[in-house]
């Protein structure tokens, strides 16, 4: 519900340090890391949405599960896009 998200809007998990961490990730170019991040981060969002087990919560699990099997920068963009669409079709 609108107002109730705790992801995607100014979360205390997206403060401007974190903001400044995930850029640098992505200045290095550290897949793993932002994977950790984007991982901890979905897992919030599973959590608002009533875990795994929901329908929801299935598409977004596969939705991460594209996410975690990239192996370059490059490959994350696609599914990242498609994941960041999906939090906010839902919130």
């Amino acid at each position: 519900r609108e107002g109730e998200s705790p992801i995607l809007r100014d979360d205390p998990i997206m403060s401007d340090y974190e903001r400044e961490v995930f850029g640098l990730l992505v200045r290095r170019g550290d897949v793993e890391g932002i994977q950790f991040r984007v991982a901890h981060c979905v897992g919030l969002a599973l959590n608002a949405i009533g875990g795994v087990d929901t329908v929801l919560g299935r598409e977004l699990h596969r939705l991460a599960a594209d996410f975690s099997a990239a192996n370059s920068i490059e490959q994350l963009h696609a599914p990242l896009i498609a994941l960041q669409d999906y939090l906010k079709d839902i919130q």
